[in-house]
């Protein structure tokens, strides 16, 4: 159901107009017992490109005419929905929080993680393939998990000798025994449980990498090597990353998927291309397109004007002479029919004008009002601390630890994942939410160690309980792409990229000037992410955060630090960016 297949340059966009209802599940895990069998299938999807790996295996991997559809309020996610995947394809899945993206590569993984929430109708045809999927958020199954455990419980990490290991430790910037570590994999950073589930998937050789926000909280030296991972991968990577940069510096595929007149209608683009030229592309495409629909309603004016002058000049003297000569208006009827169908003719060529480019409905948001501004001198923070343990107290993660910060500073800290980062923030977070010459509020990485996921947004953020703060409340929402349905959804059912919009909700209702920030942009999608970094370097007060995005750090922060074991040192900007 192909409604618009236009070309810009040598790359392919295709938009489709999609189905208002579904019904049923279907989930096809193609397996091919034969030969017989899969030439059955090829001759069937003439579509599908199949490649050869190894002597007698075949492998292909397409998805067909999938529908997405939230039971909850039966908003259409995604709609006739076909793409084929090819070896060496890298294809990032971009879109607004929200949008489906990691509905849809779970349900590429295992139709039933969706189950819950999703009715999915569509053919996922998998042959030869063996899928490695990274989840956003470690599942809680392994939350208990030691370590050694989370590995050892894997029969493909006994094929790895033990050079392999420390080969594998020393690319993902861990230590050798890190393999062998007791400790709970619920109490590991935010970027050491990425690593251990990447390494994990490795180990089992997969062909098709499935990776959902591989970049977040990963440090800096590890994002190189995920961007490494993905370049020299052969075979497929299909993945979201809010991260700029390493969708810029990897990615040959783009699946855009979008919610346009307020989530109302679902669209998707695929752009066999780089995420720099798909931006050009489309930006010059809408540009062309609103341009184009602009001067054809310019000239649709000029052209009824004057048809309207015609008309009502015809209208005028068949009035005339029907007083004057009621059997002479023979000529003017004639004449009066041509005028009309002329009208006719002109309302047949409206329907196929060009029409004026649909977009999803821009972020609007200001974090902090003058009164958040924070006067130069003031000292917002003198802290100071000889050592930095876990929370156990088992370990030292490092000592002789002092940071200053004066009026509206925005400063980064950064460091290896495991150095205490996350750990440090909660200490200063506590000492600064605390003080009552200052308004502070802070945003974990774990979001809900602040939010109540019982609770609606509206609720959530609507602390007084009255009509006039809630009608505020669900204008700003609004602002924020919410729709009415989603605001009223309990946040548990939310993406990240939505909870994260909360908290920032949360913390410009509440007045603060200190922004505790631990990875603000992580949950964002690449498309907000300009507008979000926007936002936080035009707050008028103090921001003390925690980030790897190299576009945040180089476009927000005024200083970075980064924690070594011997305390913070501050570093160049332009090295980390």
């Amino acid at each position: 159901m192909c409604a618009l297949n236009q070309f810009i340059g040598s790359y392919s966009l295709y938009f489709y107009a999609q189905k208002a209802t579904v019904s049923g599940t279907v989930a096809l895990k193609a397996t091919v017992p034969d030969t017989m069998a899969l030439e059955k299938i090829h001759e069937r999807f003439t579509t599908v490109s199949v490649c050869k790996k190894g002597t007698g295996t075949t492998y292909m991997l397409q998805i067909k005419n999938l529908t997405l559809t939230h039971k909850k309020d039966l908003r259409e996610i995604l709609g006739d929905f076909s793409c084929v995947f090819n070896n060496g394809d890298k294809a990032v899945i971009i879109g607004e929080e929200g949008n489906g993206k990691s509905t849809l590569l779970k349900w590429l993984y295992d139709p039933l993680m969706v189950e819950e929430y999703c009715e999915a109708e569509g053919e996922r045809l998998i042959s030869g393939e063996v899928l490695g999927y990274l989840a956003q958020e470690l599942p809680k199954e392994d939350q208990q998990k030691s370590v050694y455990e989370f590995f050892s419980k894997q029969e493909s990490f006994w094929n790895q000798t033990p050079k392999e290991l420390n080969q594998t430790a020393a690319k993902f910037h861990i230590a050798p025994d890190f393999f062998y570590r007791e400790q709970q994999m619920s109490t590991l950073s935010g970027g050491e449980k990425v690593k251990a589930q990447l390494m994990r998937i490795l180990f089992a050789e997969p062909t098709v990498l499935l990776l959902d926000e591989p970049s977040n909280d990963i440090d800096i030296e590890t994002l190189e090597t995920l961007e490494e991972l993905i370049l020299s991968w052969d075979k497929i990577v299909i993945y979201i990353s809010h991260d700029e940069t390493l969708i810029e510096r990897t990615a040959n595929k783009i699946i855009h998927i979008e919610q346009i007149r307020r989530k109302t209608k679902s669209r998707f683009c695929i752009a066999n291309t780089s995420y720099t030229e798909y931006l050009k592309n489309r930006s010059s495409q809408m540009e062309n397109q609103a341009r184009q629909a602009a001067d054809e309603r310019r000239q649709k004016q000029i052209r009824d004007e004057k048809f309207q002058r015609i008309y009502q000049s015809v209208e005028h003297a068949q009035a005339v002479i029907t007083r004057q000569n009621p059997s002479g208006g023979r000529l003017l009827k004639k004449k009066m029919h041509a005028v009309k169908s002329m009208g006719r003719r002109f309302e047949r060529e409206d329907e196929n004008m060009t029409a004026m480019p649909e977009e999803e409905t821009a972020i609007y948001f200001e974090l902090g009002t003058k009164d958040s501004k924070i006067p130069a001198g003031k000292t917002v923070l003198d802290y100071s601390l000889d050592q930095l343990t876990l929370p156990d107290g088992s370990r030292v993660l490092a000592e002789n630890i002092s940071l200053r910060i004066r009026g509206s500073e925005k400063i980064c800290i950064i460091g290896k994942n495991g150095a205490g980062k996350t750990t440090l923030l909660k200490k200063i977070a506590k000492d600064l939410m605390e003080r009552s010459d200052i308004r502070a509020e802070y945003m974990p990485q774990n979001y809900e160690d602040q939010l109540d996921l019982s609770l609606t947004p509206v609720e959530y953020l609507n602390t007084t309980g009255d009509k006039e703060e809630m009608t505020r409340i669900r204008t700003y929402l609004g602002a924020l792409k919410y729709t009415a349905d989603e605001m009223d959804h309990p946040i548990r059912e939310l993406s990240g990229g939505q909870k994260a919009k909360v908290l920032l909700l949360k913390m410009s209702l509440s007045n603060a000037n200190v922004l505790i920030l631990d990875e603000p942009t992580r949950n964002f999608s690449p498309l907000s992410g300009p507008v979000i970094r926007q936002m936080l370097a035009a707050f008028p007060g103090a921001i003390i955060s925690i980030s790897h995005d190299r576009k945040y750090i180089m476009e927000v922060c005024e200083k970075v630090y980064r924690l070594e074991t011997h305390g913070l040192v501050e570093t160049n900007l332009q090295s980390e960016g």
